[in-house]
C-alpha cells in the first residue's frame, strides 16, 4: 500500500480563481478517493478521475489558448502525461492490480501541490491580471499543515 493516506483539501490549494479553485478541489476529492476507497471501488474512482481530468485540462487549456498564456506547451504538456498515466492504470487495475492504482494516486498526490504552485498559479495570474489589470487575491484559512 502507498505511503500518503490520503490528499485532503487544503486552502493552501486555491489560487485566486473561482472556476480554476472549484475545479482543482474537486480534482483532490477524486485524488482523495482514490487513495481511501475501499478496493472494489478504485476501478470506479480511477473512471471518474479520468472524467473530471478529461474536462479540468481542456478547460485550462481553453483559458490558456484564448489568454495567450506563453508557458501554454509546457503546462499542457504536463496534463498530457498525466492522462496518459492514468489511461494506462486502468487496464491493470481492471486486472486486478489495485497497488497499481494506489500508486499512481499516490503520485498525483505528490505532483499536484507543485503544479498548482507553479503552472496553476501563473495561469490564474496570468488570466486575472489580464481581465482585471491587478493580481488575484487569495484569503486562506488557517491551517495546521501551513504552520
Amino acid at each position: 500500500m502507498s505511503e500518503i493516506a490520503g490528499l485532503p483539501w487544503s486552502d493552501r490549494y486555491l489560487l485566486g480563481h473561482a472556476g480554476m479553485d472549484a475545479t482543482h478541489r474537486e480534482f483532490v476529492e477524486l485524488v482523495d478517493r482514490m487513495l481511501t476507497c475501499a478496493d472494489h471501488d478504485l476501478a470506479s474512482a480511477l473512471r471518474a478521475f479520468i472524467v473530471h481530468a478529461e474536462v479540468h485540462f481542456a478547460e485550462e487549456k481553453a483559458m490558456m489558448e484564448s489568454s495567450d498564456f506563453p508557458a501554454t506547451d509546457c503546462h499542457v504538456d504536463d496534463h498530457n502525461a498525466v492522462l496518459a498515466s492514468a489511461l494506462e492504470v486502468v487496464p491493470l487495475v481492471l486486472a486486478g492490480n489495485i497497488e497499481i492504482g494506489r500508486q499512481f494516486a499516490a503520485e498525483l498526490a505528490r505532483w499536484f501541490p507543485s503544479h498548482a504552485d507553479y503552472l496553476d498559479s501563473a495561469l490564474s495570474h496570468w488570466v486575472v491580471k489580464r481581465s482585471t489589470g491587478g493580481k488575484p487575491v487569495v484569503l486562506r484559512r488557517k491551517d495546521a499543515a501551513l504552520s
